[in-house]
């Protein structure tokens, strides 16, 4: 399945259908994150029966604590 994520065209297997085993996909499931998906903001709560299709626009946003 091709997706674009953050502005770049990326495939990954067909068996990622959520977000949030695309995140487990990229390891960042752990990591505080804010998902945009077709330019609408995911709640963290829906990751998991939030469903992803061929050439959807994803944006991953993660923060990073320091000073």
């Amino acid at each position: 399945m091709e997706l674009i994520i953050n502005g770049d065209k990326v495939e990954v297997p067909n068996k990622i259908t959520t977000v949030s085993s695309l995140l487990q996909h990229f390891g960042i499931n752990q990591k505080v994150v804010i998902v945009e998906l077709n330019q609408s903001i995911l709640e963290k709560g829906s990751h998991q029966e939030t469903t992803i299709s061929d050439r959807d626009k994803i944006e991953i946003v993660n923060f990073v604590g320091g000073g």
